[in-house]
C-alpha cells in the first residue's frame, strides 16, 4: 500500500482533526480547562477552611456581636495555658511512637511482599487492603471487644491461666489508643515501602553478591537506602493524620488517652467556643508543618524524592 493510501485512512483523518479542533484552541485556555478542577477543590476543600479558620482564630466570638470584634485573646490564652501546651506536645509524642511503630511492623512484611511472596503478592496486597473496605469506626469499636476487662484478651490470658483477674489498664488509657492507631495505619505504610521496594532493580544485589557483600550487607547498603523514599511516604502517611486523631482516643482511650484533637472538638461542638477551637487547630497545623517542611528540604538534597543531584 502506498505512503498516499496510508494517509487518506480514515483513522489518519480523525487524529488530524482532533489535533485541529486542539491546537485551534488557545494554549492559555487549554491550561486553565486542565487546572481548573483541581483548583477548585483545592479552593473549596482546604483553602477556604482554612482562611475561616484563621479568620475565626482573631474574632472575639463566632457568634453575636463579638463576631466583629478582632482579638489576639485566644493565642495568648493558649501561650499562657499550659494545659494545651503538654497536650499539644502529649498528642507529638504519640503520633511521633505510632508513627516509628508502624513503620517497624510495616516494612517486614512489605519486604517479604516484594521479594519472597512470588506468585502470592497479588493474594497478600488484597488480604492487606481488605480491612480498608470496613468502617473506621468499625475497625476501633473491634478493638473495644478486645482490649476491654471483660475482652477477647482478657479472657484467652484468664482460660490459658497467665492471669487470673482481667488486666485494666489495657483499655481506655493510652497504650490502647497506640496499638489501635499503629492496627489502622499499617497498611497505608506498607504499600509505599511496597512500591519503592518494588523499583529496586534486581542487578543491583547480583553486584552486591558479586562484590562480596553478605546479605545482611546488601539490604543495610542497597535495599534499605533505596527503600527510604517509600519509608519517608509512609511516615507522612500515619504521622499527619495520627497528631489530629480523634476518634480512636474518644473510644478507647478515654479520659488517660487524651490528644489534642480530643480537645478542638470538644471547642468546637460542646464548648462552642469556635475560636479558641481554630487557634489551637492552626497551632498544631504549624507545629507539625515546619518541621515537615525541614525535613521535606533535608529530603530534597538527600535525592530522597528524586529531586537531589545524580
Amino acid at each position: 500500500m502506498s505512503t498516499q493510501n496510508l494517509t487518506n485512512t480514515p483513522a489518519v483523518h480523525n487524529r488530524r482533526g482532533i489535533k485541529e479542533q486542539l491546537t485551534g484552541i488557545p494554549r492559555r485556555r487549554q491550561l486553565i480547562a486542565l487546572i481548573s478542577p483541581a483548583s477548585l477543590w483545592l479552593f473549596f476543600l482546604l483553602i477556604l477552611p482554612l482562611a475561616t479558620l484563621v479568620m475565626l482564630s482573631f474574632v472575639k466570638t463566632a457568634f453575636g456581636e463579638g463576631s466583629t470584634v478582632l482579638t489576639l485573646e485566644h493565642y495568648r490564652a493558649f501561650l499562657q495555658n499550659t494545659i494545651y501546651q503538654r497536650l499539644l506536645w502529649r498528642s507529638l509524642g504519640i503520633a511521633l511512637l505510632v508513627t516509628v511503630l508502624t513503620l517497624l511492623f510495616s516494612y517486614p512484611v512489605a519486604y517479604f511482599m516484594a521479594y519472597f511472596a512470588g506468585e502470592r503478592q497479588n493474594l497478600l496486597l488484597t488480604i492487606l487492603i481488605i480491612p480498608a473496605w470496613t468502617s473506621f469506626l468499625l475497625r476501633v469499636l473491634a478493638w473495644r471487644l478486645i482490649l476491654g476487662s471483660n475482652g477477647l484478651l482478657n479472657t484467652f490470658l484468664m482460660g490459658i491461666g497467665i492471669i487470673q483477674e482481667p488486666i485494666t489498664g489495657l483499655f481506655f488509657s493510652t497504650p490502647a489508643v497506640i496499638i489501635t492507631l499503629v492496627y489502622i495505619w499499617i497498611p497505608f505504610a506498607v504499600l509505599p515501602i511496597y512500591v519503592s521496594l518494588q523499583r529496586i532493580e534486581g542487578n543491583l544485589f547480583e553486584a552486591s553478591a558479586d562484590l562480596g557483600a553478605r546479605p545482611w550487607q546488601t539490604f543495610w547498603k542497597v535495599i534499605f537506602p533505596l527503600s527510604l523514599p517509600g519509608i519517608l511516604a509512609a511516615f507522612l502517611f500515619v504521622f499527619i493524620p495520627t497528631v489530629g486523631e480523634y476518634v480512636t482516643p474518644a473510644l478507647v482511650g478515654g479520659p488517660n488517652g487524651l490528644m489534642i484533637g480530643n480537645i478542638i472538638w470538644d471547642q468546637f461542638s460542646r464548648g462552642l467556643d469556635w475560636p479558641m477551637g481554630a487557634t489551637l487547630s492552626l497551632m498544631m497545623m504549624l507545629i507539625v508543618i515546619v518541621p515537615l517542611f525541614l525535613s521535606s528540604g533535608l529530603a530534597e538534597r538527600l535525592g530522597l524524592t528524586g529531586g537531589g543531584d545524580e
